[in-house]
């Protein structure tokens, strides 16, 4: 389907794509599809052909033009002529593309649902508080979690941990806002403003590191 929501803030802009198309129909929305053959043969399932390709379809449609996707070595992305920085995510029937022209950016998208209590231990700390709305916790845990997914992916190290060196300020649950959150890995104690965005379908967040 055509793009589904955008978000901008100031230089950071946000796509989220609805993917309900094949990968027939994906690949068909390319002028350059060869430039991206090579990548998509890395994959043999048709969930990840379909993920892969939505999200550089997202892309074209967020820049009007194709561009290709590289990848450092810790697997963070970059565009390959360094226009703009990325990130990206994905999950059950979405893809999420943020773009920022002079800052690191990252963003994050998680599917709603209740197995996220069964991980929470794994990325909640003890002092942390999680916000509830009309009795449902589940909307607040998963913000806890793309959060800092989504600081993960702006700190570029493997060795955060989501509990020792991550905490999400308390906030006020709301459609749509931002929340405050710390790390302590760098010994910086750097701050990270992240805004965020619930759906019936998927929690969104997403940053810059400034």
């Amino acid at each position: 389907m055509p793009l589904y929501r955008t978000y901008r803030q100031d230089d950071l802009w946000v796509g989220v794509w609805k993917v309900d198309e094949t990968v027939e129909q994906l690949r068909s929305m390319f002028h350059q599809f060869s430039i991206y053959e090579e990548g998509l043969l890395r994959f043999s399932a048709e969930k990840r052909k379909q993920e892969w390709l939505a999200v550089r379809v997202l892309l074209k449609e967020l820049l009007n033009e194709e561009k290709e996707i590289c990848y450092h070595p810790s697997g963070k992305p970059y565009l390959k002529d360094r226009s703009l920085y990325v990130s990206f995510s994905h999950t059950v029937g979405y893809v999420a593309v943020a773009l920022h022209s002079t800052l690191e950016v990252g963003v994050d998208i998680e599917q709603y649902g209740v197995r996220v209590k069964r991980v929470a231990s794994r990325f909640i700390r003890e002092d942390e508080q999680i916000s509830i709305a009309s009795g449902d916790e589940i909307y607040g845990m998963l913000l806890h979690w793309s959060a800092k997914e989504t600081m993960f992916k702006l700190m570029d190290d493997e060795a955060v941990d989501f509990i020792d060196h991550l905490h999400i300020q308390p906030f006020q649950l709301e459609n749509s806002g931002t929340m405050e959150a710390l790390e302590y890995r760098s010994g910086k104690n750097q701050k990270f403003h992240i805004h965020y965005d619930t759906h019936s379908d998927y929690v969104l967040t997403y940053a810059c590191l400034k």
